[in-house]
């Protein structure tokens, strides 16, 4: 299955006042692996850039005032990501965003079906822990040393990986998938004759082997098991 983990930068917290997109990362994977391919852009805004969203993401608006607008790369955005489910940490957070600048380009809307929240799932997954990106990387030995400010392309990066371990780990890849894509190649199929049905052994002991064990056991002196025994059974009478 193809999935699309994404993260975006702002310069704010509310679409509806005003804040816009500044930078999205996509990363694609298929069968939780990732392909290689990804798509990633800055834009400019339109908008100065608040000084509490600069501090986060250190996006200035001297770095985006030559970077394109949303409208200029959302059909290459929408071609990327395709039909496929969006995964997002917080993810009505980066929806919400990328479903404005969409309609502000007179896009449709991405359905919200198709997002799956890594917030929603660290957090079913380990009640009362942190769930911040953050932490989701250091709880699962995600290495994060590059994460200096957000990005979007590297939190991505780091969320695809966090994404692996939240939904079982990197061996479900070892899994076989109805839908991976089949590998071409010539093989040839060894079919194991069929081998004929044999009756079971016989176990029963025969008269010769019972006589030859009681025997044997007469021979060993004061054994453990005498303790045991029913003293009116043969052996204790004896």
């Amino acid at each position: 299955m193809r999935e699309i983990v994404f993260d975006t930068e702002t310069t704010g917290l509310s679409p509806a006042a005003g804040d816009r997109i500044v930078e999205i990362g996509c990363i694609e994977m298929i069968g939780r692996v990732e392909t290689g391919r990804s798509f990633h852009c800055y834009f400019n805004p339109g908008r100065p850039m608040p000084r509490e969203a600069e501090a986060v993401h250190g996006l200035s608006d001297v770095f985006l005032s030559d970077k394109p607008r949303f409208a200029d790369k959302a059909g290459e955005l929408i071609s990327f990501i395709g039909d496929s489910p969006l995964v997002a940490h917080n993810a009505s957070f980066d929806f919400g965003f990328l479903n404005h600048e969409l309609g502000q380009c007179g896009l449709p809307a991405i359905c919200l079906s198709r997002m799956i929240d890594t917030l929603v799932l660290a957090r079913s997954r380990h009640p009362g822990a942190k769930h911040s990106l953050d932490a989701l990387c250091s709880r699962y030995g995600v290495d994060r040393s590059q994460r200096i400010k957000h990005g979007a392309l590297l939190d991505a990066q780091l969320l695809a990986q966090v994404y692996i371990e939240l939904t079982g780990g990197r061996q479900i890849g070892l899994g076989l998938v109805a839908d991976t894509p089949a590998v071409s190649a010539d093989v040839t199929i060894i079919r194991a004759e069929p081998r004929p049905v044999r009756p079971a052994r016989p176990h029963q002991p025969s008269n010769e082997e019972v006589a030859r064990h009681r025997a044997f056991v007469a021979k060993i002196a004061n054994p453990l098991w005498d303790r045991f025994l029913d003293p009116t059974s043969e052996r204790s009478a004896a």
